[in-house]
């Protein structure tokens, strides 16, 4: 059995098995697509959600874990949902604060959709016991 000194030096070690987080610039933006809105004029709110949203902390990279809601009334267009998929798949990886990841997500739907409004909701799990949820908004108004 390992002493509590041992398992000291090797517990330090830990931290050297997780890869150097990703740049954000890897967040694919060119995979989202958008398709023509044919009820243009009618405030019909699409509402998308995942518990799939993952990215990692820019100084630790351990994986945070969140629940995504995006909430729209499209104005034109709408955005292709397997195309969001792929966009959101690129966030795994990438070092992003969890406020920062919010707000980039909004900015980077909002650019292909120009939506009339569009909320995302960003709820992630608990981490060192603390419970973060982050809400960014836009209105073209």
């Amino acid at each position: 059995m390992a002493t509590i000194q041992e398992l000291q030096k090797q517990y330090e070690g830990l931290t050297d098995q997780h890869p150097e987080p990703r740049p954000e610039v890897d967040i694919d933006t060119a995979c989202l697509l958008a398709f023509d809105y044919e009820y243009s004029g009618q405030d019909a709110e699409v509402v998308i959600d995942t518990d799939e949203f993952t990215a990692v902390c820019p100084w630790t990279s351990l994986p945070d874990f969140g629940t995504l809601v995006i909430t729209y009334v499209p104005d034109k267009v709408c955005i292709e949902l397997k195309s969001l998929k792929y966009y959101l798949l690129s966030y795994t990886g990438v070092g992003i604060v969890q406020e920062h990841a919010a707000n980039r997500i909004l900015n980077d739907l909002v650019e292909v959709s120009q939506p009339k409004r569009m909320t995302i909701s960003l709820d992630y799990k608990v981490r060192g016991g603390l419970h973060t949820a982050v809400t960014a908004r836009y209105s073209a108004d």
